[in-house]
């Protein structure tokens, strides 16, 4: 095993735009105001801990896996340090490639000044004939079971040791095959890139959350739509990136306007695009994604010119998921102010005698620390029944933690007496959530991590509970019956309901903040106000899905608007 330690002189700084692979899948307007310099002083939405915790984590995973392969690889390994400046770690690692080390972990590639180009992998691998090849290390799934993934071992990671893996087949992730692209581009014009004429020479190796296997890519392959190869998909994808933040650079006419996408919930340029859509009132707040463009290529560009459509004639162009009828509902709803209208007249939400509100609160990837639930007895209290009201499970232990299964288990046990008590009884049961992705995920994450300890049930019973049809979905619920002008998020759902939180500043990222405060992750006491504010936090959301179906099911729900009478 080597290190390579020696300091060298700084680099110059390029002039133009240097884009990193992320660029490649981003949204083009993030990529302009990431390089618009009167940028600078326009609103940003606060950081996401949630994505900071994800960074911390890969990170972690990162440098556990480098040091498990150290020490399985001895005198094949050689390492750049970490802690070196960046131009020091350029020419650390252009000697082990002069040296002819066959692997190169922390290595960093010189900046492409010319094409605008920086980046560097995880492990560089020489291949049979002389040159590298990139291997990058990421924390989420890469496989999935079946067969044709191309996998080579662990402890012997180059590619042309890989096989057709009998017992795993890809799982599609386009941000990982762009990465390996823009790293092999980065190797070529730095002159350490295997030939192009060898077998193996445009590959490309990623390590997963699994950390079992490499998984092999051949970037020639044609695997996107037309048939283009990964090389070809990225080469234009990060030439119209360099093109638009160099317009933003320069003060050039903007080649990336505002519109709303998916992407936007999460973007730190949120807050800027937001205000620019609003005003404009852009027809990309009521129909999000590729479709918004199409409708202003056909003039209509603002959501007061798509609610003057007529919703029962032909669609001026071809409407992917909604009807179109119901897109222009959605445009005169947002016009009058109305959150939510009904897409039916009789709105059905299944009742019980026994009724369970349930809410999960997780932190990131890393665990469920709080299962929070409201019982209720819509069909009248018998002797020995529970009192009504809130109860919350929690653990603050930071997750994850083996606490975990204590108090999931305490949870699952009062859960599993409540339907036990109903059925002895002879009343019928029902459990609500909103949007049980969520939910279900945790349950059968915490029945599988914890499998065996007590108090933990039985996987099968897990997955039983979540096929009854007494586990309900109010998201789905919503989604089903009513038109959502401004999301259909409870935060958004639950207000038409007449139900508010007692905290202003209620909602899921901000939770993640007060997690932190509350657990004592960043070397500060653990603050039990934060604890508190959770589990306020918490017991408003099972208060206001049980808010949300109290109000679907009374006669206050006539007044909601119909659409089609809009």
């Amino acid at each position: 095993m080597t290190a390579i330690e020696n300091r060298f002189p700084a680099v110059e700084p390029t002039s133009g735009p240097v884009l990193d692979a992320a660029a490649t899948t981003r949204c083009r307007r993030r990529v302009h105001l990431d390089h618009d310099p009167e940028a600078a002083a326009a609103p940003r939405a606060m950081p996401d801990p949630s994505l900071e915790q994800r960074r911390a984590d890969a990170a972690a995973h990162r440098e556990q896996l480098g040091a498990r392969l150290a020490a399985d690889l001895g005198d094949d390994w050689c390492e750049v340090p970490a802690g070196l400046p960046a131009a020091d770690r350029v020419e650390a690692t252009a000697r082990a490639v002069a040296s002819g080390a066959r692997l190169i972990w922390g290595a960093t590639l010189p900046v492409d000044r010319v094409a605008g180009r920086r980046g560097s992998p995880e492990l560089l691998v020489r291949v049979l004939g002389g040159g590298y090849v990139p291997i990058i290390v990421v924390r989420h799934r890469i496989t999935d079971p079946g067969t044709g993934a191309l996998t080579a071992a662990l402890d012997a990671p180059w590619p042309q040791r890989a096989g057709v893996d009998q017992e795993r087949k890809v799982r599609s992730q386009p941000r990982d095959l762009l990465r390996l692209a823009h790293l092999n581009r980065l190797l070529h014009t730095a002159g350490w890139a295997a030939d192009r004429r060898l077998k193996h020479g445009d590959h490309g190796g990623v390590i997963g959350l699994d950390a079992d296997v490499v998984v092999w890519h051949d970037l020639r392959a044609g695997h996107w739509p037309g048939g283009r190869s990964t090389l070809a998909e990225y080469d234009a994808r990060f030439a119209d990136r360099v093109a638009v933040a160099t317009a933003a650079a320069t003060g050039a006419p903007a080649l990336a306007e505002p519109s709303r996408i998916t992407e936007c919930r999460r973007c730190p340029w949120w807050p800027t695009c937001e205000a620019v859509l609003e005003r404009a009132e852009d027809v990309s707040l009521v129909v999000r994604g590729e479709f918004a463009g199409v409708l202003r290529e056909v003039g209509v560009a603002t959501v007061a010119e798509l609610a003057a459509l007529d919703p029962k004639a032909e669609p001026p162009v071809e409407v992917p998921g909604l009807p179109f009828g119901d897109l222009v509902a959605l445009a005169r709803a947002r016009m009058r102010g109305l959150a939510v209208v009904r897409r039916v007249a009789e709105v059905d939400v299944p009742r019980a005698d026994i009724e369970v509100d349930v809410d999960m609160e997780s932190f990131g990837e890393s665990g469920a620390y709080l299962w929070g639930a409201l019982l209720r007895h819509p069909g009248g209290r018998l002797p020995g029944d529970e009192p009504d009201g809130y109860r919350a499970f929690a653990t603050w232990d930071p997750v994850p933690t083996q606490d975990e299964a204590r108090s999931f288990a305490e949870f699952w046990t009062w859960f599993s007496a409540v339907r036990a008590r109903a059925a002895a009884t002879g009343r019928s049961f029902a459990a609500y959530c909103y949007n049980e992705q969520a939910e279900n995920r945790w349950l059968l994450a915490s029945a599988t991590r914890f499998a065996g300890m007590p108090g933990i049930p039985p996987l099968g019973d897990v997955e039983e509970f979540i096929d009854h049809p007494g586990w309900i979905d109010l998201f789905a619920v919503v989604s089903e019956w009513f038109l959502c002008a401004q999301g259909k998020g409870l935060k958004r759902i639950a207000p038409a309901a007449g139900f508010t939180w007692r905290d202003p500043e209620a909602g899921g990222e901000n939770s993640m903040r007060w997690y932190r405060d509350a657990v004592g992750m960043d070397g500060v006491p653990p603050d039990p106000q934060q604890r508190e504010r959770l589990l306020a936090y918490n017991a408003d959301d099972v208060h206001a899905t049980h808010a949300l179906r109290e109000w679907m099911t009374s006669p206050a729900i006539k007044q909601v608007p119909l659409a089609a009478e809009l």
